[in-house]
């Protein structure tokens, strides 16, 4: 079955071509999609027998709320979503002065093996398809009746390791057809995958690139962070100033503050040297507890921040959202994961 909310207009079109039906129809299927219908009935200025061959040959993904969570506290929403193949994935509803942000996933699990994070514990499934990712967005707005303003790919999955899929995914919201978001509405995470970087960076999108740094030494980050040892974290940073000079963007960086791990005056002085000459934010999150790992929250933020400040860095310290939701990425699909098996 042909996965039509992967597509755009212009590949919509070459199909209908093939089947002798009208290029203008291809637009109309578009929005339709977008808006998102779930059966090819409710396309209703298209001509039932062109909704039938679409019913015979295309389909729609159409995600299934496995579960839902309101924060009391803040009213961010977490939601985790059961796709066709019964696998399930998170999308996080944050609620800011400045619009909705959803935070949405880009693989089924993690490979990346990161050590404080619940989103790689059972390690990577698969990769989702761009419709899958445009789905979360589409569909955590119809769900909660928020104005979807802003999204982050810093969910379950590593982006770069999806690229492909990705980069059609983007194609797709940016569309003005369609949810119509644009690039500098979009942050973009990674582990710090060098090669992807500099492709992303060759791509001069307009989009906001998140490094999840998590320690600027070489061995504190082979330590909690496996991927610097395929790509060493001088070899990141010197990504960093490249993707900084081909696009003009400042790049965040992600800091999970780990007690006696990452928290200590020297390495916040490492910081401020390794983003000399480039601009660069410093965004420190509280670290959340995963259950299976060894890792504390940091009882040294401010005097980190305070570091990096002195230093000329811009640091700011994450608001942290939904505490009583599990709303750190991978605790409630690792949750319902535990609630099956144990079923």
């Amino acid at each position: 079955m042909i996965d039509l909310k992967t597509m755009l207009t212009q590949e919509i079109g070459a199909l209908l071509k093939d089947w002798n039906e009208p290029s203008f129809r291809a637009r109309q299927i578009f929005s339709w999609l977008h808006r998102g219908v779930t059966s090819f009935d409710e396309m209703t200025n298209l001509p039932k027998s062109l909704r039938q061959k679409l019913a015979a040959q295309c389909r729609i993904t159409v995600p299934a709320v496995e579960r839902k969570q309101v924060s009391k506290l803040d009213g961010t929403v977490k939601y985790l979503w059961r796709l066709g193949d019964g696998n399930c994935i998170e999308t996080v509803l944050m609620r800011y002065h400045h619009g909705n942000t959803v935070c949405i996933s880009s693989q089924v699990g993690c490979r990346m093996g990161c050590k404080f994070c619940a989103s790689t514990v059972a390690g990577k499934v698969r990769d989702l398809t761009p419709a899958e990712m445009v789905d979360q967005v589409l569909f955590t707005g119809l769900d909660s009746g928020a104005e979807i303003s802003n999204i982050v790919l810093m969910g379950i999955g590593e982006p770069l390791d999806n690229f492909d899929n990705v980069l059609r995914f983007l194609e797709l919201v940016n569309d003005p057809e369609g949810l119509n978001i644009g690039m500098r509405h979009i942050s973009l995470s990674t582990c710090g995958i060098v090669p992807q970087i500099d492709r992303l960076a060759s791509l001069r999108l307009q989009l906001t690139l998140s490094v999840s740094l998590h320690a600027p030494d070489q061995e504190t980050r082979c330590r909690i962070m496996p991927i610097s040892r395929a790509y060493p974290v001088e070899e990141l940073f010197a990504a960093c100033h490249r993707y900084f000079a081909a696009t003009g963007r400042r790049i965040s960086f992600e800091y999970a503050m780990i007690d006696g791990v990452n928290d200590t005056d020297a390495q916040a002085d490492l910081i401020a040297v390794q983003l000399r000459g480039m601009p660069g934010h410093v965004n420190l999150i509280p670290l959340n507890n995963v259950t299976e790992s060894p890792f504390h929250p940091s009882r040294r933020i401010a005097a980190f921040q305070k570091r990096l400040e002195s230093h000329g860095v811009t640091a700011t310290v994450r608001r942290s959202l939904g505490g009583d939701i599990d709303a750190s990425c991978g605790q409630l699909r690792r949750k319902v994961l535990e609630e099956r098996r144990e079923n």
